[in-house]
């Protein structure tokens, strides 16, 4: 309901009735979505794919930051957790957050 009238506001001038309207309804459901259904932040390694394929790069770009072709591969395929020097090159080199790179996440164990 409030979504359908959010839609038939967002047209509203901002200083109207219906433009406050508006800035009151979205805050409401913004405020509603980040208690009930907040979004975590992204997997890092899902993340870098996804950088890689939004701005077109492959994994030859990333032998830069990540060190040579199989360490590429050992980081992309998770058997080979980023390292605090490849977060700081990803930052600084390709302006992805370290905030998210940081993060925890599942790295596959080779059998020995």
């Amino acid at each position: 309901m409030a979504l359908t009238e959010i839609e038939q506001l967002m047209d509203s001038q901002p200083g109207t009735q219906a433009g406050d309207r508006l800035e009151v309804l979205i805050a409401l459901v913004e405020h509603y979505e980040s208690a009930h259904e907040p979004i975590e932040p992204p997997d890092p390694i899902e993340a870098l794919k996804y950088y890689m394929e939004s701005r077109s790069l492959r994994r030859r770009d990333l032998e830069a930051y990540l060190g040579s072709r199989s360490r590429v591969a050992e980081v992309l395929n998770r058997r080979r957790p980023l390292s605090i020097d490849m977060i700081r090159k990803l930052r600084e080199g390709l302006g992805i957050s370290a905030e998210i790179l940081i993060r925890p996440y599942r790295i596959k164990r080779t059998a020995a």
